[in-house]
């Protein structure tokens, strides 16, 4: 459940960004996301990919295609739950 002041509209952003091969070890990349709903951090996540690839626009497709199905997971989960809106009343 939410708690939400003001009586707005709901707004999901979400941000993802990759790291080429950032571990020279195993040459795996590094990727992850953040979602924000009206402003606060709501999701979070920054992972070691599974698979090595052979290019930055590799990684980077990985990584906006896994923030891509969570995003729709998030926008389903906020459209179906119990989100609670307080109007601030002036005095």
């Amino acid at each position: 459940m939410f708690l939400i002041y003001g009586g707005g509209e709901l707004i999901l952003e979400g941000y993802s960004d990759a790291s080429f091969q950032s571990d020279d070890d195993d040459a795996k990349s590094q990727s992850g996301f953040v979602f924000k709903l009206n402003g606060g951090v709501v999701a979070w996540k920054s992972s070691k990919q599974a698979t090595t690839v052979d290019s930055t626009m590799e990684v980077e497709y990985m990584a906006a295609s896994k923030a891509a199905k969570d995003a729709v997971w998030m926008n389903n989960y906020v459209q179906k739950s119990w989100v609670w809106y307080i109007a601030l009343l002036s005095p």
